[in-house]
């Protein structure tokens, strides 16, 4: 009767974990930013399962040790040695094989979250210099799954220290990305020198830049909205201060921009290269300058007008 009732009480143990654990996945959601891209959903599913994973393996154990300390602690005058363990081939099998199966799962879904986004690799995109409008890749590919994904829009995005220039069909440039709602666009990331970063954590995208590639990422945003592109990668001083404006938009007004933004002159000023510039404000003049002011100076005709 004894044994019939502490696995009773397990059980509503363990009920009153998945049920704690349930509802802390679901707070996940609102731990992150809005969500602004129909892929957002399925990063978002993943890691409110980790949060409800990670909560209940947490306060299992947490239960099992006060379970242990208030029940089988030794007596104040107790100084025996304590009962040898025995090993157990059901509970070893047990803890090996349910994490093993877990991280596989969750291997599964990251490969699959991770398709989802179209980061396509150099052989499905032609190389051409921001100087020229961005097209597709016309070269025949190998199998049926090599074609892009279609995509109503096809955006150039150049990363150079320490700016963004974006590319839009009939050659306009702007510091600013804009993209229409509820359509797909292919943004093909290239890098001018070092290693950047593509991330904006309303759209839960995260690409990095290297340099002599072309990597093609699409993205399908559902929300309207201004969003913030910045830099995920240490990509030399101030490198904190590259970002960019991202404005979600209807067709209408994006096409509406576009036509504004083509009588308009690309805005050549960079406010990174302006802040090194800037003499530093110190209570004590040591002379020492970590940065160039010379090399910078010579540098900023390059890297704040379009390239």
């Amino acid at each position: 009767m004894l044994k019939i009732l502490e696995y009773f009480l397990l059980a509503i143990f363990i009920a009153g974990l998945m049920l704690i654990s349930r509802w802390m996945g679901q707070q996940a959601y609102t731990w992150m930013p809005p969500q602004a891209t129909a892929e957002a959903q399925r990063v978002d599913d993943l890691f409110s399962f980790l949060v409800s994973i990670g909560t209940f393996v947490l306060l299992g154990l947490v239960g099992m040790m006060l379970y242990s300390v208030l029940f089988f602690r030794a007596k104040p005058d107790d100084y025996s040695e304590g009962h040898p363990a025995r090993g157990s081939v059901k509970l070893e099998i047990l803890w090996t094989v349910a994490p093993t199966l877990l991280v596989l799962w969750i291997a599964a879904q990251d490969i699959n979250i991770y398709s989802q986004l179209n980061i396509l690799g150099l052989q499905q995109i032609v190389h051409h210099s921001l100087d020229s409008p961005a097209y597709a890749a016309t070269d025949t590919p190998n199998s049926a799954s090599d074609y892009p994904k279609p995509a109503t829009e096809q955006i150039q995005v150049m990363a150079k220290q320490w700016e963004w220039a974006f590319r839009y069909p009939n050659q306009i440039t702007s510091h600013e990305l804009h993209l229409p709602v509820n359509e797909r666009t292919r943004l093909d990331l290239r890098a001018k020198e070092v290693i950047h970063g593509f991330y904006v954590p309303a759209f839960r995208l995260k690409q990095d830049i290297i340099p002599g590639r072309d990597i093609d990422l699409v993205v399908t945003p559902n929300r309207v909205g201004k969003y913030r592109l910045q830099d995920s990668q240490y990509s030399g001083t101030y490198f904190a201060l590259m970002t960019a404006d991202v404005y979600v938009e209807s067709r209408d007004a994006y096409n509406q921009w576009l036509a504004a933004t083509a009588q308009q002159p690309l805005d050549g000023t960079n406010p990174t290269i302006a802040e090194q510039l800037h003499p530093p404000k110190t209570l004590f003049k040591t002379g020492w300058n970590p940065t160039s002011t010379e090399s910078i100076a010579k540098s900023a005709p390059v890297q704040g007008g379009d390239s």
